[in-house]
């Protein structure tokens, strides 16, 4: 009987957005706010990083911002909190905007090997990108979560577009089933 491998998952990324209701000067903003990166040849935002917890908001003029890097939904409102903060000591006047998580990157153990031909051949064109020319990783798109899923020969698994952590575990379920289906489980 091998692990469980929705025991593996990881979460990597949380990638969430807001909104502050107003437009931003942000050459003024980099220049008041400690820390900050702006070079607007490079990116239309500003950069600023948190280091604990660790991500970095991404400030537009329009006064959109987008959280990357956090480790889980937690730190994602935690990081943002700060930022807020921060402007406020600007004097930016901030209510308290709605944050919507919007990408979710895990990964995961399937614990064993995984022939990643076979696979693409067993699920079927429709569902699977696998090139491996181009990219080592099966790349398969599940519709019940709605993520995709690159699956590695290794039994590695990243799945991303999920919305919540359980978007993963049941995208987990569904390839184990799925390979367990074909027989390409142990």
């Amino acid at each position: 009987m091998r692990a469980d491998p929705k025991e593996t998952i990881t979460v990597e990324n949380v990638v969430a957005s807001t909104g502050i209701g107003q437009e931003l000067d942000l050459q003024s903003v980099a220049m008041d706010l400690e820390g900050a990166d702006y070079d607007p040849e490079q990116f239309p935002g500003l950069v600023y990083r948190t280091t604990d917890p660790k991500s970095a908001a991404l400030i537009f003029r329009s006064g959109k911002i987008v959280c990357t890097g956090a480790n889980s939904i937690d730190a994602v409102y935690e990081s943002l909190d700060i930022v807020f903060e921060e402007l406020r000591a600007l004097q930016i006047p901030i209510e308290d905007p709605e944050v919507t998580v919007q990408n979710i990157v895990t990964s995961a153990d399937l614990g064993e090997s995984l022939n990643l031909n076979a696979i693409a051949i067993g699920l079927g064109l429709e569902h699977i990108e696998y090139e491996p020319e181009q990219f080592p990783g099966l790349v398969y798109r599940l519709d019940e979560p709605d993520v995709v899923a690159l699956l590695f020969g290794s039994g590695k698994v990243v799945v991303t577009g999920g919305t919540s952590p359980e978007d993963a575990a049941a995208a987990v379920d569904v390839i184990v089933e799925e390979l367990d289906g074909l027989g390409l489980l142990e």
